[in-house]
C-alpha cells in the first residue's frame, strides 16, 4: 500500500554508509513511502542522515547537516528528523543533549529500529536487496563491518566495534540481485577485506569469496578496496593474477614508511615488511595499478620521518595516492597516549608536498599510456564529453578518461552508451586525466 509520505536519506561519509542507506531505502520503498536520496526537496515528511564520525572534517560536516534540516524542521518545511550512522552512534548521548530537536538518534547497526520507528516493519525476506544510488553498472559491495585491528590513530574499532563478516551464502544472495539490476563491476569494501571470513570460518576467506562471486553472471569487474598490509597473502595476488573478472587493481593504505611512525601508529608491519610486499605485488602484477593512502602529521613526526615518506612516494611511483592529515580522535590510542605536536600548518604543508610529488609521477604514467588502447566502461557524459574509466581506476577517487562526442563517432548519433564496455585508444594526457577515442568494435 502507498504510503504517501516523502522520506529523504542524505548519505555522508564513505561507501560503506552508502550501503547502508541503499539498504534502508529499500525496506522503506517496500513499505510504501515515496523514497528520495540526497534529494534537494524544499518540504519532505521525514529527513534521515546517515553520518560520518570518523575524522574532524567528517563530523564537522555531519553537524553542519543536522543544524541544516533542525532549521528546516523549525521552519515547518520537514515533519521529522532522525540521525544515524557513525557519529550518531559515537556521540549520541552529546548530540541528544546539544540538539535535542532530532526526534530520534540512531547507531551504526540500527536499521531494523529506524524501519520499525517509523511505524513499518522491517522485511526480513528482502534484507539482500537495496536501492542503487550510484549510476547503475557499478555498485558497493560491503563484505564485513568492523576491525579487529588497534591502529593508535583510528576510531572505527571504537564505532563498529570487532570485525563481522556477511557470509559467503547472503554475499552471493546480494550480488546475484545487483548483477540482476545490471550491476557489471562490483566494488568490494571492509575495513580490512584480507581479513574477511576468519570471524566465522576460523580462516580467512577473501579468496574463496572472490572466486565464487567471479561465477555470478553479469558480473564483469570485482574491484577490490582497502586491503590491509599485514599479513596480505600470496593466494590473493595470485587470485587477482589469475582471474581475469579480478581487475589488476590493489588499493593497500600503507599510512606510512617511517619505522618510528609505523611502530606508534601500530600497524604491525615495518619499512622492510612493506616494501618487500610492495615489490612482490608490483613483480607478480607489473601491470597492476597500485593505490595508497598516507597519513601525515602523526604525533612524534619528524623532518627525518617525512623526508623518508617523500623519498618513499618518489621511488615507488604509486598508480594512485591519497594523503589524509592526522585528525587527533578522542579515545584511540594517539589521543591517549600521544601529544598532538604537529602544527596544523605543517600538516597542511606535509600533504600538499605529497601530493605535489604525486601529481609529477601521475601525469610521468599518464604519458606512458598515450597510444595504448584499454577496454573502458563509460560512467556518463559531461557536456561534449563522455567519461569513462579503465580497470585500473575505481570510480570517484581515480583517473578518468573523457571521449569527445563528435558527429563522427560510432555506435549512432547518440554516440556511446553508459554503463557499456568500450575500447578506447589514448590519444593525449593530463595530470589526472586521459583523452581518447574509439579504437575498434564495443566489447
Amino acid at each position: 500500500m502507498k504510503n504517501h509520505k516523502k522520506v529523504n536519506i542524505i548519505s555522508l561519509g564513505c561507501s560503506k554508509n552508502l550501503v547502508d542507506s541503499e539498504f534502508l531505502l529499500k525496506q522503506l520503498e517496500y513499505n510504501g513511502f515515496e523514497i528520495h536520496y540526497d534529494s534537494n526537496l524544499n518540504k519532505c515528511d521525514i529527513v534521515i542522515i546517515n553520518t560520518c564520525g570518523f575524522i574532524k572534517d567528517a563530523k564537522e560536516e555531519s553537524i553542519d547537516a543536522i543544524l541544516n534540516y533542525v532549521q528546516a524542521k523549525e521552519n515547518g518545511d520537514i515533519q521529522k528528523l532522525y540521525v544515524m550512522g557513525c557519529l550518531s552512534e559515537r556521540y549520541k548521548n552529546e548530540l541528544s543533549k546539544e540538539i535535542p530537536s532530532v526526534d530520534k538518534y540512531f547507531g551504526v547497526y540500527q536499521l531494523k529500529e529506524i524501519v520499525e520507528e517509523l511505524t513499518s516493519p522491517y522485511i526480513v525476506d528482502i534484507d539482500f536487496k537495496r536501492i542503487i544510488t550510484t549510476p547503475s553498472h557499478y555498485a558497493y559491495l560491503k563484505i564485513s563491518e568492523g576491525c579487529d585491528r588497534t591502529c593508535a590513530f583510528c576510531a572505527i574499532p571504537l564505532i563498529k566495534g570487532n570485525h563481522k563478516s556477511k557470509s559467503i551464502e547472503q554475499l552471493i544472495k546480494e550480488t546475484e540481485y545487483l548483477a540482476s539490476k545490471g550491476v557489471k563491476e562490483l566494488i568490494l569494501i571492509a575495513q580490512d577485506l584480507t581479513y574477511y571470513g576468519y570471524d566465522i570460518y576460523k580462516k580467512f576467506k577473501i579468496v574463496e569469496l572472490i572466486n565464487k562471486l567471479s561465477n555470478i553472471n553479469g558480473i564483469e569487474w570485482i574491484r577490490l578496496h582497502y586491503t590491509y598490509p599485514l599479513n596480505f597473502r600470496k593466494e590473493l595476488i595470485s587470485e587477482i593474477k589469475q582471474n581475469p573478472k579480478v581487475c589488476n587493481y590493489i588499493d593497500i593504505p600503507v599510512q606510512h614508511i617511517s619505522d618510528n611512525i609505523l611502530k606508534r601508529m601500530r600497524r604491525g608491519v615495518s619499512n622492510t615488511s612493506t616494501l618487500q610486499l610492495l615489490d612482490n605485488i608490483r613483480t607478480s602484477m607489473p601491470n597492476a595499478a597500485i593505490r595508497t593512502t598516507l597519513l601525515v602529521g602523526f604525533p612524534g613526526e619528524t623532518k627525518k620521518d617525512f623526508e623518508q615518506l617523500t623519498n618513499f612516494v618518489s621511488d615507488f611511483k604509486f598508480d594512485r595516492l591519497g594523503v589524509f592529515e592526522y585528525s587527533n580522535e578522542e579515545d584511540t590510542y594517539a589521543y591517549k597516549h600521544f601529544k598532538d605536536n604537529v602544527s596544523l600548518k605543517l600538516k597542511n604543508e606535509r600533504a600538499n608536498i605529497i601530493m605535489e610529488i604525486q601529481q609529477s609521477i601521475s601525469k610521468q604514467l599518464n604519458m606512458q599510456k598515450i597510444g595504448n588502447t584499454y577496454k573502458t566502461i563509460i560512467d556518463r557524459k559531461e557536456g561534449e564529453y563522455f567519461i569513462g574509466r579503465t580497470e585500473y581506476d575505481s570510480p570517484e577517487v581515480d583517473n578518468e578518461i573523457l571521449i569527445k562526442n563528435t558527429p563522427n563517432m560510432p555506435y549512432g548519433q547518440k554516440g556511446l552508451k553508459i554503463g557499456n564496455f568500450y575500447n578506447i585508444k589514448i590519444n593525449s594526457a593530463e595530470d589526472y586525466d586521459l583523452f581518447g577515442e574509439i579504437s575498434k568494435n564495443k566489447n
